[in-house]
């Protein structure tokens, strides 16, 4: 190459130096190249082995090194004011180290190695690296794990002139870094991190990451107390002083907390001004998920935030942290501070992070707070070293966050994939966690809403970490996910689950999850399309805030021998969670399988729309009944029977007063008991303190043997009416159920096929059974 070089043509104005070749001159300089072929290209080219001390024709001259230490040798005396040097290498030629670099005689920059070198005994001027914006460790002499990218990194980060970095190496970093950079992007292009060595983190500080950005705080602050409510969906805020809302700044936006709990906020956010409008009123880029009521304060801390600094494709290791064992003691005080995490952001916007694979982290993956419109996208976190220590092995942790979007990501035995804590208008989709019973998906609970989950895979949990950060969540959507339990039965409103499926997994061969297979739900706003879980579905509600009705729509349900459909009132209820069912709720097109013994515990109402009862086995299919009232329309029991215990809420307790309603049942469109089951009975009631209204209709009722009755009503107060209902084999049962006098027992217009109706008492005024009905 050298002599090819050699024989090229002079340039015009001079002889006996050579010029280089547009090809050449880009083949050796790379992405520099373009640099060049734009300033230098008609530039000569000499030697800087053979360069003789400046003058007017060697100063047009582009002169070579081969590497840095050549570069720094050259005399001063050799080199005029914006000289253009290409260096072929850092440590030799070829090496990937290469440059270009400009002589910039009056410099007095800190040699950093890389960007800026400083000739060899003298202390007269620099040269400055020329570039498109784009920088490479290999220009720091980095040229793998060996070296320490540390000093690299800070320097080329600290360039506003550098608006790119990238990785042909795999690196090690010793220290965490701090940047409040913007305007950045960090491309390893899938080489390996590694942590070797790393100083000691703070104490109980996720965000001492490699790689941590974050905004500053401008120094304004303003409380504003609301004169008057700040309804939901509202976007539109108030302020003390609108003067230094200026439209496109940012700002934290922080309500203060509940009486409940320290972090019960449902404001605390990096918000954008759009608008001002008056003294007191600005316009926000966020509309409240939540009403802030009068006589509430909210805090405003203009910030700086750091804008589109976003970190691309690194397989990162993390730094080994001894075993622990233990969610709340260390073994040693620094334990938690010895393990790494890549990324973290705090106050920062558009900051994007994809493709890290992670490994051995202790800290989350990618950490963030006060973040707003982000992607995370291709990510993937595998076996880290710790997850029973809280805030350990997430691949993700999102607090007080807006608009972000999680897609496309991966975790192998974590504790968290995605964890929104004070989360708004988020999406995650195409994420998937196996080993996941740690919970992949998870909320705080601090108010989140708006949040939207989509194709996903592994464990949910929202709204369960306390009521510390207040239990709540309001309009999450789940679409098209497995999971071996969803876990929603905290204070959350307005939840919608379409083709969601609980399904029964197991930590290890031959040991299950405990649970698995399940749904746990707050019954306030719930709508269900199209779910199925194999093992359980058990609602509560622990509030009441939604506009919209409870429904359940084409679902199936296995059940759990022992377990509550519907929570009861018993000791423990009290706690939120667990709470029983005081609202109603429409179940369609559905089935309830595997029925032995299920406790359909409280539910002022319950409509049944061709939804299906079916019991275990002929000897169980047990459902104890609490609920107040219920309409069946079509479906029916297949081996199974209802045990009517006494409206739910009839005697009370610390959550619902003291109530004496009836019970009642009422079946038509064509509903279907079929079969027999461990009570002998489709319906039965036996307890002396119910009060019971049956009215049946279209029915067809078959009992599979003598034995199994229609209905069983012992003792109580009753009142029944069966009219066009078709009732075949089996049995009546009445005895001592208080008909006659204010209640009535009226049977009309019905056809009995081989039915014992022995027990049925004797005809008065109002009991009448026999008249204008067809028995064969």
């Amino acid at each position: 190459m050298e002599h090819e070089e050699k024989k090229g043509k002079s340039g015009a104005g001079g002889t006996g130096n050579e010029s280089i070749s547009r090809r050449n001159m880009l083949r050796t300089l790379g992405i520099g190249g373009a640099i060049l072929a734009g300033n230098a290209v008609s530039s000569k080219l000499a030697w800087a082995a053979d360069t003789q001390p400046v003058s007017t024709e060697s100063a047009n001259k582009v002169i070579h090194a081969a590497d840095v230490n050549e570069l720094r040798a050259m005399r001063p005396d050799t080199l005029k004011d914006g000289q253009h040097v290409i260096v072929s290498g850092y440590q030799k030629s070829g090496d990937g180290g290469g440059k270009l670099v400009r002589w910039a005689a009056a410099s007095a920059k800190a040699d950093n190695g890389g960007t800026v070198h400083s000739l060899s005994g003298s202390t007269a001027g620099r040269f400055e690296t020329i570039h498109n914006g784009v920088a490479d460790f290999r220009w720091f002499g980095v040229f793998g794990p060996n070296q320490d990218a540390d000093a690299a990194l800070e320097a080329m980060v600290n360039d506003p002139a550098i608006q790119r970095i990238e990785a042909y190496t795999d690196l090690n970093f010793k220290k965490r870094h701090k940047f409040s950079r913007s305007n950045i992007e960090i491309d390893f292009q899938h080489h390996t991190v590694t942590t070797e060595g790393i100083e000691l983190n703070t104490l109980d500080n996720p965000f001492g990451a490699v790689l941590f950005f974050q905004g500053t705080q401008a120094g304004v602050t303003q409380t504003a107390l609301l004169s008057a409510a700040i309804p939901e969906y509202s976007d539109i805020y108030q302020v003390a002083d609108s003067a230094p809302f200026e439209v496109g700044s940012w700002w934290h936006a922080q309500i203060e907390n509940n009486s409940g709990g320290k972090a019960q906020r449902e404001l605390d956010y990096l918000v954008k001004v759009t608008e001002v409008f008056d003294a007191t009123h600005i316009r926000l880029n966020y509309k409240t998920g939540w009403e802030l009521a009068a006589g509430r304060s909210i805090t405003y801390r203009k910030i700086n935030p750091v804008t589109q600094s976003c970190v691309r494709n690194m397989k990162f290791v993390g730094n080994p942290v001894p075993k622990n064992g233990s969610a709340t003691t260390k073994p040693t005080p620094d334990w938690d501070m010895i393990g790494s995490n890549p990324v973290a952001f705090e106050y920062a916007v558009e900051c994007d992070v994809t493709g890290i694979d992670a490994t051995k982290v202790f800290w989350p993956v990618v950490m963030r707070r006060y973040n707003s419109h982000y992607v995370t996208e291709r990510c993937q976190l595998m076996n880290p070293m710790e997850r029973d220590w809280g805030g350990t092995g997430y691949l993700t942790q999102q607090i007080n966050v807006l608009y972000g979007h999680v897609k496309d990501c991966n975790t192998s035995n974590a504790r968290h994939l995605n964890d929104f804590t004070c989360a708004g208008y988020c999406m995650v989709e195409n994420c998937h966690g196996d080993g996941d019973e740690y919970g992949p998906f998870v909320t705080h609970g601090q108010y989140e809403h708006d949040l939207v989950y989509i194709g996903n895979s592994g464990m949910l949990s929202f709204a369960n970490s306390g009521t510390n950060w207040g239990d709540s969540a309001k309009r999450i959507a789940v679409k098209k996910h497995i999971a071996s339990r969803i876990i929603a039965m905290k204070r959350i409103t307005d939840l919608t689950l379409e083709d969601c499926h609980a399904v029964v997994s197991y930590t290890k061969p031959g040991t299950k999850l405990a649970n698995s297979g399940s749904f746990w739900l707050n019954m306030d706003g719930l709508q269900m399309r199209g779910c199925t879980a194999q093992e359980m579905i058990t609602l509560s509600k622990g509030s009441s805030r939604a506009k919209r009705r409870n429904i359940i729509d084409s679902c199936s349900f296995g059940m759990m021998d022992g377990y509550e459909l519907a929570r009861p009132i018993r000791s423990g209820t009290t706690a939120v969670g667990y709470t029983p069912i005081n609202g109603e709720l429409t179940i369609l097109n559905s089935e309830f399988t595997n029925v032995i013994n299920v406790n359909l515990g409280s539910i002022n109402k319950l409509t049944l729309i061709n939804t299906w009862f079916k019991g275990a086995s002929p000897e169980t299919g047990k459902v104890r009944v609490g609920t107040r009232e219920i309409v069946m329309q079509g479906g029916g029991l297949i081996n199974c029977g209802f045990l009517f215990t006494g409206a739910w809420d009839r005697l009370g307790d610390v959550n619902n007063a003291p109530n004496t309603p009836n019970q009642s049942f009422t079946v038509d469109g064509g509903a279907v008991f079929s079969g027999t089951n461990g009570e002998k009975a489709f319906l039965k009631s036996v307890e002396p303190t119910n009060v019971m209204t049956w009215s049946f209709g279209d029915v067809t009722s078959t009992a599979a043997d003598a034995a199994t009755a229609h209905f069983h009503i012992e003792n109580g107060s009753h009142k029944l009416k069966a009219l066009r209902t078709r009732f075949t084999g089996g049995k009546y049962t009445v005895a001592n159920a208080g008909f006659g006098g204010s209640n009535y027992l009226f049977i009309g217009s019905v056809i009995e096929e081989g039915v014992n109706r022995v027990s049925l008492p004797a005809e008065t005024n109002t009991i009448k059974h026999s008249a204008g009905n067809v028995t064969i």
